[in-house]
């Protein structure tokens, strides 16, 4: 048989089957848009192979369709009109989109996947057949195919013939591998064998989907068409109750126009070991299902072994011989909280009440974004004695080591994650409305297009593994190994630093924080408790009052001196650590007025200088009053801007720098104070504008953080009394009138503000109305939707004196 003769023969059966240009029409693709890979995640590979076309021979068209046969086959064989090639935006336009799978390779009928019992194959002919699948992207190019019974296309190369059909999936969370990939992801590739199409490679194995199941050679993948369906079943997500659209837009004097939250923690639940010490994730690859379960595979049943959060939250006192029983079991015998996460979320997430629960998932930071917030500083954060304690006495699992600095590093990965995520959702690289910043002209840039421009910061006791004395299998601390670390880092993209955080360490004494962290600080760094009466002020927000483990308290002449408590085996023992020094845990507090003996160390004020030097942004909040009197010379020494995201201002002092502080937001309304919901907002703006200071203030709420939320106004939970008036009430708009929303649910929940008060970050758009409702003006709330260009001036002025240091 001749070429003319096929090509004749193939043009006549189109004419006599009623072939059209619609018939397999694929809504996306395209084969000129550089394929997306996601080089940075577990099982995907850097190098992708170039369109490959030599086993195939082009026989010609038909009807503007592609018709290939193998190249050395007989051409004496049937030839198949694959339809048009795909002519959409690339391999993410498919993201949320509802599709057949047509499957060819290059010899016999076309098929299309279809479901049956717990298994798919590639066995139904006409083209019009075919399983309905939602392609929910999991990461840029990457999807889960998921059918009309909510169920997922699974594949393993130990079965390779076989196409699983499963309800639910495994997770890295559920079986504590941080290196789990999953069997139902499926990257979208370019075909090898025909440049306009498309083929499917198995995330987790590498292997190529073919019509009998997995291979190995891209050669033999099969040719992939994906026709467009309706009828797919919605995949689980949670609404935004907002409609409107954000049009980028400034002030009139071309300022950025937002609110800046300069104090957040969304990747909690990557510290502490990445367990569930902290439950809840910003975000999934496979969804909400799996970002917010129920969590008592974690937290057991009725919470009884979230331990962090009978402390926390319950305000359980520190007992030892009380506590002996729940040191020994991993769980209290009480009832401690409800579990229900979605669609139920029964008692979680509430960040007043729940301080181990996730409220910052990116859909409720996607409503906050829609009332006006356009920069957050995100703080990687943990806790290694807190972590090392719950594991060791088997309360939780982890999936990675506790210690601080692994866990910065995977809170890093996770947003760089979530960052793709929105893209992906959003139909590709860069269509997303949040963007990871790494300069103040970026950060400008990201704002002006009325995106969210997110900053990475990390806010731990042991920065860098630096700890009070040099610590077996940790190089020691110097100079040298500073700049090491902070290029490592910025090279990742941090540009915000706490030098201390809670614990003491090797650049200052911690927080001066009281209660369990006391305890905690001697587990850490091997020393009791260094607490003064004789304190040079200013007063902060940890360092100062009485001392809770009096007993614990033996101030030291020299900081660094050897460790004198041996806590080395209090992971594995803690009660047998702790017992030598029950005389002291169980001695009286101290009453009185103390601080800590010790402000910042020689490599302390190292570190902030080669932080200046790099233009990165220091937050001095957690330091006490000591290495807060050296740090402000320092800063002034070198007019370099710092931040102090809690707690006060120290008589104005860090505006006389160019810096910045934080506040919260709301709180009671007062019948003989108009706008007291905005006091302290008008306190700051004041202070600034008298400092010619440019007069933006953002907001530091430190969601994820164990800092509490804002309480309701109204209701039994209410501390505010009765003569609160004008609760939120439903439909309201944004400050700049871009959005409507309406009343917040969380799955099948409906949310109550007034009485329930901020319980996540979704509900940001509540609190701005309340304070609106409280008398505040659109002038008594400009210096908040102008403290996105305030951070990015003081970024901008941190760079220029970079430059000059």
């Amino acid at each position: 048989m001749t070429l003319k003769l096929i090509l004749c023969t193939a043009l006549l059966l189109t004419s006599l089957i009623g072939c059209n240009s619609d018939d397999g029409l694929n809504g996306g693709g395209d084969a000129t848009v550089p394929l997306q890979v996601d080089t940075d995640s577990p099982g995907a590979d850097a190098v992708v192979p170039k369109p490959d076309t030599s086993g195939l021979s082009d026989v010609g068209t038909v009807d503007g369709s592609d018709v290939l046969a193998p190249l050395d086959a007989d051409l004496d064989v049937e030839v198949y009109d694959l339809g048009p090639a795909p002519d959409g935006d690339g391999v993410d336009s498919y993201a949320s989109g509802c599709y057949a799978v047509q499957a060819f390779d290059g010899v016999n009928p076309p098929m299309m996947l279809v479901a049956g019992g717990d298994a798919f194959a590639f066995s139904e002919p006409d083209s019009l057949g075919g399983a309905r699948l939602h392609l929910r992207a999991a990461d840029l190019g990457t999807f889960l195919l998921y059918d009309t019974d909510r169920r997922y296309v699974v594949a393993s190369k130990d079965a390779p013939g076989t196409l699983g059909r499963v309800a639910t999936l495994d997770s890295s969370l559920s079986l504590m591998d941080i290196d789990f990939v999953s069997p139902a992801e499926w990257t979208l590739e370019v075909s090898a064998r025909d440049p306009a199409r498309y083929q499917w490679r198995h995330h987790q194995s590498g292997l190529y989907l073919a019509m009998s199941g997995l291979v190995s050679d891209a050669a033999q993948a099969a040719i992939i068409t994906l026709l467009p369906r309706e009828g797919c079943v919605a995949y689980p997500e949670l609404g935004l109750d907002a409609t409107g659209v954000v049009t980028p837009h400034a002030w009139e004097d071309g300022s950025l126009y937002g609110i800046a939250e300069i104090h957040a923690h969304m990747t909690t639940n990557m510290g502490f070991g990445g367990g569930s010490i902290f439950h809840g994730a910003p975000f999934h690859r496979f969804g909400v299902e799996y970002a917010l379960p129920d969590c008592s595979p974690y937290h057991g049943e009725d919470g009884r072994r979230d331990l962090v959060s009978l402390f926390y939250d319950k305000g359980a006192a520190f007992d030892i011989e009380a506590m002996i029983p729940l040191l020994t079991t991993g769980e209290t015998e009480d009832f401690n909280h409800a579990t229900g996460g979605y669609p139920t979320f029964v008692e979680w997430p509430n960040a007043r009440k729940s301080s181990t629960h996730q409220t910052m998932y990116y859909r409720w930071l996607e409503r906050a974004y829609l009332a006006g917030l356009r920069l957050l500083v995100h703080h990687a954060t943990g806790n290694s004695v807190l972590c090392d304690v719950v594991v060791g006495i088997g309360s939780q699992n982890v999936r990675y080591d506790c210690n601080d600095m692994v866990g910065v590093g995977h809170s890093i990965t996770e947003m760089r994650g979530l960052e793709r995520y929105i893209d992906a959702q959003a139909g590709g690289p860069g269509k997303g409305w949040l963007r990871i910043v790494e300069s103040a002209a970026e950060a400008r840039d990201v704002v002006q297009q009325g995106k969210l421009a997110v900053v990475l910061g990390i806010e731990i006791s042991n920065l860098f593994d630096c700890y009070t004395t040099d610590k077996p299998g940790f190089p020691a601390c110097k100079p040298e190994s500073l700049d090491a670390n902070l290029d490592h880092y910025y090279g990742l993209g941090v540009r915000v630093i706490f030098p201390v955080h809670k614990y003491d360490n090797g650049f200052s004494a911690g927080d001066g924080s009281g209660g369990v962290i006391e305890l905690g600080n001697m587990l850490n760094s091997g020393h009791y408790s260094n607490f003064v009466e004789s304190c040079p002020g200013p007063d902060e927000t940890f360092d100062g009052g009485g001392v809770t483990f009096g007993g614990l308290n033996k101030p030291r002449e020299q900081y660094d001196a050897p460790p004198v408590v041996d806590t080395s085996g209090f992971a594995t023992d803690l009660l047998g650590s702790l017992f030598p020094y029950l005389a002291d845990i169980t001695a009286p507090p101290l009453e009185g007025n103390y601080c800590q003996k010790t402000g910042l160390t020689p490599l302390g004020e190292t570190l902030m200088l080669k932080l200046m030097e790099r233009g990165m942004i220091i937050d001095i909040a957690h330091l006490p009053q000591r290495s807060v009197a050296r740090a402000y010379e320092l800063l002034e020494a070198n007019d370099y801007p710092a931040t102090k995201t809690h707690g006060h201002s120290v008589g104005d002092r860090i505006y006389g720098v160019g810096g910045l502080t934080g506040i919260g937001l709301g709180g009671c309304a007062h019948p003989e104070q108009p706008r007291a919901l905005i006091a302290e907002l008008a306190g700051r703006a004041a202070a600034l504008a008298a400092k010619g200071a440019y007069v933006g203030q953002p907001i530091a709420l430190d969601l994820n953080g164990f800092a509490g939320a804002t309480g309701p106004r109204f209701g039994p939970e209410s501390g505010c009394g009765p003569e609160q008036k004008n609760p939120v009430t439903y439909p309201f708009t944004s400050y700049d009138g871009q959005v409507t929303f309406t009343q917040a649910h969380l799955g099948d929940r409906v949310v109550d503000f007034n009485t329930e008060g901020l319980i996540h970050m979704g509900l940001l758009p509540e609190m701005i109305q309340d304070m609106r409702l409280d008398g505040a003006s659109d002038a008594d709330l400009e210096p908040l939707f102008r403290s996105a260009e305030a951070w990015v001036r003081l970024w901008e002025k941190a760079e220029t004196r970079a430059k000059a240091l």
